[in-house]
């Protein structure tokens, strides 16, 4: 007996997968972009060194050693 249409065996994850695939990729893709964009806008001249910036520090210490 089925129960609103759902059998009694598992259903293959390929099945489940197949159809989200692009989905799961655009999201991946979205997430390296945004993250990308991030380190970009941290990492600019006019926010390299504002004091609320936490990767101010680090930043400081990579311009000095690339000046040296």
């Amino acid at each position: 007996m089925a129960f609103l249409g759902l059998r009694k065996w598992p259903t293959p994850a390929l099945q489940v997968w197949k159809p989200l695939w692009p989905f799961v990729t655009a999201g991946f893709i979205t997430m390296y972009g945004v993250s990308k964009i991030q380190d970009l806008a941290v990492r600019s001249p006019e926010y390299a060194k504002d004091p609320k910036n936490p990767y101010g520090a680090l930043i400081a210490k990579e311009q000095e050693a690339a000046h040296h």
